[in-house]
């Protein structure tokens, strides 16, 4: 692949409060991600992780604050929701799915061209599923249909790759794959932001780590950040939310 194309905006987040029925799920965060960054989001289950990817994607709104992205940016990112959330009873082939990344390209009502079906392919390739087009995606296993939403998201060739828990419920080889294509991906010069449990993975590969636990905890280089006190000092404030609860 090349360079990404386009000018990466910077992701800026001002005091940011993200609440479900009056209840934060993220609360008073500040930060900036840089453009090209490379960044993983941890913290203990219930932290707000996921929530502040979607707020990041635009699908929900700041209860408080605000996340700062230029004009038209918001249409240069990609997002990945986790496994559970994709609907695998769809009937759709693997070939329609991954030509869904071309969207922009092919508007809203125009018709898969040879043209599209042949990046497909290529991107199919590219994920190690080559041969797979007809397949319906409702027959694939989880570390398959992880490929497929990854040669996706490269049609997309977005500026800013949103990922939620993108090696969950995938085998090792898979989940070694896509983390290289992530790196790929950093190395063009595109922001990505993911949500991860694994935190050796992310020692060994992001160099950025937001930890929160609903607040902010430490954010910056990871082995500044995932220190044992910052973690010790994430799992009291999130025992504190649940005891609050």
């Amino acid at each position: 692949m090349n360079a990404y194309r386009h000018a990466v905006p910077a992701i800026e987040l001002a005091d940011l409060t993200v609440a479900y029925d009056r209840e934060p799920a993220v609360h008073h965060l500040t930060g900036r991600f840089e453009p090209g960054s490379l960044t993983a989001i941890v913290g203990p289950n219930g932290a707000g992780k996921s929530t502040l990817l979607k707020s990041i994607a635009g699908l929900v709104s700041p209860s408080e604050g605000g996340i700062a992205i230029e004009v038209g940016a918001r249409e240069r990112i990609a997002y990945l929701p986790q496994l559970a959330e994709i609907d695998r009873s769809f009937p759709i082939s693997v070939i329609d799915a991954v030509s869904l990344g071309l969207w922009r390209d092919m508007g809203m009502f125009r018709a898969i061209t040879g043209a599209h079906v042949t990046r497909a392919r290529a991107a199919l390739a590219a994920v190690g599923l080559e041969g797979f087009d007809a397949r319906q995606v409702g027959t694939l296993s989880a570390g398959q249909l992880q490929r497929v939403l990854f040669a996706r998201l490269m049609l997309q060739d977005a500026g800013v790759v949103l990922l939620d828990e993108p090696f969950a419920a995938v085998d090792e080889r898979t989940a070694g794959e896509l983390l290289d294509l992530v790196g790929v991906w950093h190395r063009e010069g595109r922001t990505v932001i993911a949500v991860l449990h694994d935190l050796q993975r992310v020692r060994e590969a992001f160099p950025e780590a937001l930890l929160i636990a609903r607040e902010p905890v430490a954010w910056g280089p990871t082995d500044e950040v995932l220190t044992p006190d910052n973690l010790r000092r994430a799992r009291y404030i999130s025992d504190g939310w649940s005891d609050a609860a």
